[in-house]
């Protein structure tokens, strides 16, 4: 029986801050090759290897910040050619950019309040530091805290700007389609990366599933990062849908090996399709 052959698409020499890319892609590759026939390359060689392969599997290939027309080219060419892409290049969230930030905010949704315009400003609370990043940003890249005196050289149109929120802790949720895994949560607000296990609570799993129903992705991982916020409500940070970071590091053998079935089962449904 042909196994299906999978493009894996990573940066493994990525320097993510706090994380080690590579080591999580060499993990998920070496499971990943016991049911399907698997190549690595960089993101801006999918497009000269896409072709020979059944599917392209996008991981953990840094922010498309560094390479915008190489991926905007591989985009335009994965949906011209019928390329599987996995994520499905149809999600509404990171993968778009962060306009969604806005839509949602404006939509009165649960997510951390946000304008694009000076205009706007009062619309967020009061607050004496705001969050200025950029629109097509990722992994913090351009990010900045900066006081209300210096919005007017930084707002134009390509920023987003937020209230500087005194958060509890930050909350991550992973699915895999629409099936929550795990949730993993830095107690330390100023050690994002330093991940221990969280136990949601139903609110908390009812306020994230909202967001992945929202996206509509058939197929792919999700993560959804929540902050706690000085009231107790959780608000949106972001919805990460084209490689989410999954920090499988901080999870036990069991859990990581959860992950890996529900990968496998998702990406032979994904190809079935």
């Amino acid at each position: 029986m042909t196994r299906p052959r999978l493009l894996y698409v990573t940066d493994l020499a990525y320097p993510a801050r706090g994380r080690r890319y590579c080591d999580e892609d060499i993990h998920l590759t070496a499971r990943l090759r016991e049911d399907f026939d698997l190549a690595l390359c960089h993101p801006i060689d999918a497009v000269a290897l896409m072709d020979a392969f059944d599917a392209v599997v996008v991981r953990n290939s840094g922010p498309v910040l560094s390479y915008q027309a190489a991926y905007e080219d591989f985009r335009e060419r994965a949906v011209r050619g019928g390329t599987r892409v996995y994520n499905p290049l149809t999600g509404k969230a990171d993968m778009a950019g962060k306009q969604y930030l806005l839509d949602l905010s404006a939509a009165g949704r649960p997510v951390i309040p946000t304008v694009d315009r000076l205009a706007d400003l009062h619309r967020l609370p009061e607050t004496d530091r705001y969050v200025v990043k950029p629109k097509l940003g990722a992994d913090s890249l351009g990010l900045s805290i900066v006081t209300a005196d210096r919005l007017p050289g930084l707002v134009d149109g390509t920023v987003l700007v937020q209230p500087c929120v005194d958060f509890a802790y930050e909350v991550s949720f992973y699915f895999v389609d629409h099936e929550f895994l795990y949730a993993l949560y830095a107690p330390y607000p100023d050690r994002r990366w330093q991940l221990e296990p969280y136990a949601p609570t139903p609110d908390d799993l009812e306020f994230a599933r909202g967001f992945v129903e929202w996206n509509g992705l058939g197929h792919g991982v999700q993560r959804v990062d929540a902050c706690r916020a000085p009231g107790g409500e959780l608000l949106l940070v972001e919805l990460e849908d084209l490689n989410p970071y999954l920090s499988l590091d901080a999870l036990d053998d069991e859990g990581r090996d959860a992950f890996v079935t529900a990968l496998k089962e998702s990406l032979r449904r994904f190809l079935d399709s």
